[in-house]
């Protein structure tokens, strides 16, 4: 129950100085020097020559599979709960995709549920790639007040040919509603946009903003560093004060097709001023489809997990101070989607903690104060399968 965490070098994620952490259940009691408890049993986690980060937060992932654009058999499986703590991460929200039909918002929600009870704190969107989205009470704003894992709507595709073509009527209505039942259970309600590299790019979200009341903060585009086109409207987007996402599950291939790496877009946005309204999401378990000129399905690959602190650690390694590197995947998802507790190492925070080595390779991971890696030390792993 009481654990401590000795001599580590702490990133909150800004850097404070090599300290001690209490935690005692799922908390972090206390972040100090030389830290004694006397008169009872104490777990000691020796943190000299390791740094401590809080634990990542991947806000894209398709706990229950996804894929299926090249037919039943390339559904993708599952996620595994050893993925998400190999790759970091201590906070996972959930999300359906291309397919609503097959994969359905109860498996999300089991699935949701049963990586709580294995040790990461979870949430789910609502809906799927469609307009109008599917639910689990036939409408969203039940869906944001009543069931308390879901946190906002998503992910809904525009700028795609698998989208459903919404209009800016039906987006306006979808996004009015989450706002409003965001406001009613102190949610987020943010509307997660899959962004295709259709040429309107993010055209409808900008008239939306300009034409109505809702603040361009309901809106959470994410891969938005699939083409330069799109990346460069989206720098434009972020600077209006809109949140962007960009999707660290990648293709060699892809990149060669103008993709930008994450790692490369996370160290322009801080160039640029940017760095707060930026975070790093992995598509885990998604698809990576590949088309023709012609849209049609010719192969796919999988997203991975652990390709989101990969990217991370890229930019580190790139020079990139790790302070604000981490701020992509910590405290910016846990400010965006209203995750109290998270992404902080600070007094009264759930304690998920991650301990990198000085090549800033994985050694630990706790997740809500239970040491779920020790001692560990995790190479670079592959971004996709």
């Amino acid at each position: 129950m009481i654990k401590i965490i000795k001599n580590v070098d702490i990133y909150m994620p800004q850097y404070i100085g090599k300290k001690d952490i209490l935690i005692v259940a799922d908390k972090i009691l206390k972040v100090d020097k030389d830290i004694v408890i006397d008169g009872v049993e104490v777990e000691i986690i020796d943190g000299d020559g390791k740094k401590a980060l809080p634990g990542f937060i991947d806000s894209h992932v398709h706990i229950t599979g996804g894929g299926g654009e090249g037919g039943y058999k390339t559904r993708t499986p599952e996620i595994v709960l050893s993925d998400i703590i190999r790759g970091g991460i201590t906070t996972v929200i959930g999300t359906l995709g291309t397919d609503g039909i097959t994969r359905s918002l109860e498996n999300l929600y089991a699935k949701a549920k049963a990586l709580e009870e294995e040790g990461v704190t979870t949430f789910i969107y609502t809906g799927s790639y469609r307009v109008p989205p599917i639910t689990f009470t036939g409408s969203i704003m039940k869906d944001l007040i009543l069931i308390d894992k879901v946190i906002g709507v998503g992910e809904i595709a525009l700028s795609d040919h698998r989208s459903s073509q919404p209009s800016l009527d039906e987006l306006k209505r979808l996004t009015a509603d989450a706002r409003v039942a965001g406001i009613l259970s102190g949610k987020a309600g943010i509307v997660n946009i899959h962004m295709g590299d259709g040429k309107a790019g993010l055209d409808a979200l900008i008239e939306i903003v300009e034409t109505t009341e809702i603040p361009i903060t309901q809106f959470y585009p994410t891969h938005v560093n699939r083409n330069p086109d799109l990346f460069n409207q989206g720098l434009e987007y972020a600077k209006m004060g809109g949140f962007i996402d960009f999707t660290t599950s990648s293709d060699p291939v892809f990149y060669e097709e103008g993709e930008v790496k994450a790692s490369i877009a996370l160290k322009i946005c801080i160039e640029k001023g940017l760095e707060d309204n930026v975070t790093l999401t992995s598509d885990g378990q998604g698809s990576l489809p590949k088309f023709n000129d012609k849209r049609e399905f010719i192969g796919l690959q999988v997203g991975r997990v652990t390709s989101l602190y990969n990217e991370v650690r890229d930019a580190i390694l790139d020079g990139v101070p790790i302070e604000k590197a981490i701020k992509f995947i910590t405290v910016n998802p846990a400010r965006i989607l209203k995750l109290k507790g998270k992404g902080q190492i600070k007094e009264g925070y759930d304690a998920d903690i991650v301990l990198v080595d000085e090549d800033y390779c994985i050694n630990d991971v706790i997740s809500k104060g239970n040491i779920m890696m020790r001692d560990k030390k995790l190479e670079k792993v592959g971004t996709f399968e």
